[in-house]
């Protein structure tokens, strides 16, 4: 049922998989057509053998410190450590440490944990969270950073460099889709003008269909499409996520608050009748 026709005739991209079902529904209430074309899928966290050792590791002995980056990542982490019969022993190992998270998302996820958070990124960034954990004096400590789909060398490089002994855990992490075809039909109709916006909410999706872009020979001519808002507006959630267009100078949309609902808020502000 269309709540209002304000997207009426406009056609939006979308590329991430998590919460995509809910994010084109949202949409298209609005009267928008929505193109999925996911350009990352999910590795199922039961399965992820790497998280598995990668928490072992973490219980291997005490931790002193704790960056939690995403609410989901860490929710995920400790259901994935439930399903291997880990998990009272997780979360009195992480109980113990000091939790350092990025945002209220993060901190509800750790209370909801029973934990309690230290402290919390006021501007929900990464470089507030990993500037404050290297403020904790870090040398000769264990370090577990929680991330969420990548690895953010440029932060836990820090960490290391100031001689913490860093413990990576990777819930999420992304690979490519099996099916590439929608996300290259996407490409193409941004390039043929049928498509008016997309919509990006994580930063490995962004990146992601650039680098499509690239492969196919259509970079410079999709970069040039996406740098000019009046033809394809380019709605992030976020500077994270739009950090990957900044690099190539596309400007971006982004709503005040980090959430999936500000964002079609946001796309409707910007493109509703």
């Amino acid at each position: 049922m269309v709540e209002h026709a304000a997207l009426a005739g406009v056609t939006i991209g979308i590329t991430a998989e998590r919460r995509a079902e809910e994010f084109s529904a949202a949409l298209s209430r609005h009267g928008a057509t929505v193109r999925h074309a996911p350009t990352i899928r999910i590795v199922p966290l039961a399965d992820d053998e790497q998280l598995r050792i990668a928490t072992e590791n973490v219980l291997a002995g005490p931790v002193d410190l704790v960056a939690v980056t995403t609410g989901a990542g860490f929710r995920g982490w400790i259901d994935a450590a439930r399903g291997w019969g880990m998990a009272d022993r997780l979360l009195a190992t992480l109980g113990q440490a000091r939790i350092l998270v990025r945002g209220p998302k993060a901190t509800g996820a750790v209370r909801g944990a029973g934990l309690t958070e230290h402290w919390s990124a006021p501007g929900e960034s990464n470089r507030e969270l990993f500037d404050r954990v290297l403020a904790e004096e870090v040398a000769g400590r264990r370090v577990v950073a929680q991330l969420h789909g990548t690895t953010l060398p440029e932060f836990t490089g820090e960490l290391l460099d100031a001689g913490a002994e860093l413990l990576l855990v990777q819930p999420y992490r992304w690979q490519w889709p099996r099916d590439l075809a929608p996300a290259r039909e996407l490409i193409g109709g941004v390039l043929s003008g049928e498509v008016r916006a997309l919509a990006f909410t994580s930063a490995p999706a962004t990146a992601n269909l650039l680098t499509l872009a690239r492969e196919g020979g259509r970079f410079e001519e999709f970069r040039a499409a996406l740098a000019d808002p009046a033809s394809v507006l380019c709605a992030c959630v976020g500077p994270v996520t739009a950090a990957p267009l900044a690099d190539i100078g596309v400007p971006t949309v982004q709503p005040e608050r980090q959430r999936l609902g500000a964002l079609v808020k946001l796309l409707v502000a910007e493109l509703g009748r």
